[in-house]
C-alpha cells in the first residue's frame, strides 16, 4: 500500500495495490501489519457501511472522549467527497480541513485520527461507503459541527443548499459556536500506552 501524507499531520490517504487482469481485480483493503508499519498503531473494533443517493451529505461527525474514534474510510461503489476537519483546540491546524475523492475507480482510503470531525458528500447516483472504527459507537457521545458552515471553506462539489441532511446533522453548530472536547496536547489513545 502507498501512504500519501496530507497538509494536516495524521490525516493520510491510502492507495492499495490493485492487481487487475481479464477476470477483474484484487486488492488487500486492510493489513494491520502494513498499517501499523506505515501509519500508526491501531486496533479496529467495528466496521460500518452506509448507502446514500446523490446529494446526501453526512457529517461532520465525531465521538466525544472517552469514546473518540479513528476511522479508515472508503467508498466501494460510486464516488464521494470525503472531508476531515481538525477540531483539536490549540492545534496549529485547528479549523482546517483535508478533502479527498474516494470511489470505486480509485480505491483510495482516508484515515481520520481521533480529534477530527468527519463527513462526506455523495457525488454519484448512489454510493456505498464503508469504514473501520477503533472504538465502539456510543450514541451518548455523538457530536458534530455543521456541514454547511461556510467559514470552513469546504468545496463540497455539490450544491450545499440542496443537500439532503438528517435531522441530527441540520442541528449541528458552526465551528465558531462550538466548544471542542478535544485538546491538541491530550492523549487521545490511552489504551495504546
Amino acid at each position: 500500500m502507498k501512504v500519501i501524507k496530507t497538509a494536516i499531520d495524521g490525516l493520510v490517504i491510502i492507495e492499495p495495490r490493485v492487481f487487475k487482469d481479464a477476470r477483474g481485480y484484487f486488492l488487500e483493503s486492510f493489513s494491520r501489519r502494513e498499517f501499523e508499519k506505515q501509519v500508526r498503531a491501531i486496533n479496529f473494533v467495528q466496521d460500518n457501511e452506509s448507502m446514500s443517493s446523490y446529494g446526501v451529505m453526512r457529517g461532520l461527525h465525531f465521538q466525544r472522549p472517552p469514546f473518540a474514534q479513528s476511522k479508515l474510510v472508503r467508498c466501494v461503489k460510486g464516488r464521494v467527497l470525503d472531508v476531515a476537519v481538525d477540531i483539536r483546540k490549540g492545534s496549529p491546524t485547528y479549523g482546517r480541513h483535508v478533502s479527498v475523492e474516494l470511489g470505486e475507480d480509485n480505491h483510495r482510503q482516508f484515515f481520520i485520527p481521533r480529534g477530527f470531525a468527519h463527513g462526506f458528500a455523495v457525488l454519484s447516483d448512489t454510493a456505498v461507503f464503508q469504514y473501520k472504527c477503533d472504538n465502539f459507537y456510543a450514541p451518548e457521545a455523538d457530536g458534530g459541527i455543521s456541514i454547511k458552515d461556510g467559514e470552513l471553506g469546504i468545496n463540497w462539489q455539490i450544491p450545499v443548499e440542496n443537500a439532503v441532511l438528517s435531522e441530527k446533522d441540520i442541528k449541528h453548530p458552526c465551528l465558531k459556536d462550538f466548544d471542542s472536547p478535544f485538546d491538541y496536547n491530550m492523549n487521545l489513545y490511552p489504551e495504546l500506552d
